[in-house]
Parts: C-alpha cells; sequence; structure tokens
C-alpha cells in the first residue's frame, strides 16, 4: 500500500521511557505536560489505564523498539489526532525511525502547529464538540512496519491526502444522550480530551510504505479520573500488610550479632 505523503513530528525524545511490554514494536507512555511527570499506567482484567488530572495538558510519547522504521496511527477518543477523522488504522500516523522517539502533544491543526491535549469534562472534549462522544476516554496505536525501508530519516508522521475525506456518513449519537448513559455509570463525570491552545510544533514531508494493510500491533490505553478508576477497581486503596517494608526500624549505628 503506497502512502502519498507523510509528515515528520518535530519533537523528539532522546531518553523517553514507555510502558513495560505495552508493545512489542512500540513504546507508548503518557506524560501530564502541566507537572512534567509520567503517568503510572495500571493493569486491570488484561487491560491498561491512566489517571488524568482535569484541566492539565498531557501528551502522547511513542518509542520505537526496532530497528526499522514503523508508522504509529495515533487515535484520541476515537479520533485521528492528525487528520481529525473518525479513527481508522489506514489513515495517518506518525513515523518513527529506528530507536528514535516523538511526543504528540495535541491535534495537528497545519504544518506548524498543534492544539493542545488536556483533560476535561465529557461536554468539553473534543469528540463530544465534534459531536463523537461515544468513544471518549481511550487512546489508541496502530503500528505497521515498512515494506522496504528507505534510508533513515528523521521521527516523521506520515499523511494519506488520498484519504483527507471525512469518516462516518451515519448519524453520531447526540452528546446529551451520551452524556446520561455514561453519567449513571460512574462515581463523578468522566474525562474527555479538549482541544486546548495552539503550539508550535514544526513538520515536514516523509513517504512511507506500508507492508501490510493490517497492523503488526495495536497498543490501547484507557483514561479516566482517579476517583472513576477507583470507583470501577481498576486503582485499589487496600493495604498491603504483606508486602516487605525496606526500613521498618529505627536507625542505628552498627549491624548488631544474630541472637542465634
Amino acid at each position: 500500500m503506497k502512502l502519498l505523503a507523510s509528515l515528520i513530528a518535530a519533537a523528539l525524545l532522546a531518553g523517553c521511557a514507555g510502558l513495560a511490554d505495552a508493545g512489542a514494536r512500540v513504546d507508548v507512555s503518557i506524560f501530564d505536560r502541566s507537572t512534567g511527570e509520567k503517568l503510572d499506567i495500571y493493569r486491570h482484567r488484561g487491560r491498561l489505564y491512566v489517571a488524568g488530572t482535569p484541566g492539565n495538558r498531557y501528551a502522547v510519547s511513542l518509542r520505537n523498539k526496532t530497528d526499522a522504521r514503523v508508522l504509529t496511527v495515533l487515535s484520541v477518543d476515537g479520533i485521528n489526532a492528525i487528520s481529525g477523522q473518525t479513527a481508522a488504522p489506514n489513515q495517518s500516523g506518525y513515523v518513527l525511525s529506528p530507536w528514535q522517539s516523538a511526543e504528540v502533544s495535541g491535534w495537528r491543526k497545519s504544518m506548524d502547529e498543534v492544539a493542545a491535549f488536556y483533560f476535561t469534562s465529557l461536554d468539553d472534549s473534543y469528540a463530544v464538540r465534534t459531536l463523537r462522544p461515544a468513544h471518549v476516554g481511550v487512546i489508541g496505536v496502530a503500528v505497521f512496519r515498512e515494506a522496504e525501508p528507505p534510508p533513515p530519516p528523521s521521527p516523521a508522521v506520515s499523511h494519506e491526502a488520498a484519504r483527507d475525506q471525512r469518516a462516518d456518513q451515519a448519524s453520531p449519537p447526540t452528546a446529551a444522550s451520551a452524556k446520561g448513559e455514561s453519567l449513571a455509570r460512574q462515581s463523578e463525570p468522566r474525562l474527555g480530551t479538549g482541544h486546548g491552545e495552539r503550539m508550535d510544533a514544526p513538520t515536514r514531508y516523509t513517504d512511507f510504505r506500508r507492508a501490510s494493510g493490517t497492523p503488526a500491533e495495536v497498543i490501547t490505553v484507557y483514561y479516566d479520573s482517579r476517583a472513576n478508576l477507583i470507583a470501577q477497581g481498576v486503582i485499589s486503596q487496600r493495604p498491603y500488610p504483606d508486602r516487605p517494608n525496606p526500613f521498618p526500624g529505627a536507625p542505628g549505628s552498627f549491624a548488631p550479632d544474630p541472637k542465634y
């Protein structure tokens, strides 16, 4: 499958840490840009979760773990982060050179700018404001191998111009009905991803040809507020009495002789 063109992600991370064994080819991490912290990953019933703080900006970090270029199609709340289309694996994505990383901090608005990702209420989310509330609360990365790698360029994002038309001709569910259903199941309003302030994120074009029309892997990370994840049992507040404590006693001068 030949891609017409691709965009290169300008933001590179030299030492970006990813999710442990989250993917065979690409590590994915979520960073709170308001605090500078990497969000903890919680595993629950085979799924990965992060707890977001309402109002805080965040970024999705992608790290290529292989010695070949890969294409990573990034979906946030069921929406392609580059084109704004209802997400599908055959759409625009970020291309990473061998072992390299890129930080995606917003919805791409042009070759030079993105609109910041930030955790917000369901009503304020980009998905609801574009009448697509059905998949709020999930971040997905579809990874593709390259058919015939060219000489290695910088980390990049791909953009299929031929597929830029809007997806989903069917009428989406209304924001009001989706909100009502979700609030009935949550301890507090769900989190979504907002369409924030414009930020500089220069890009350029590159070429990429997929080895297959099917992703080599798909990485999925769900998110919500900490209170909701506790209510769902994702984050446990139970004590661990049997967990060893590395410093259980008062300070001493030297190691004493054993009693027996």
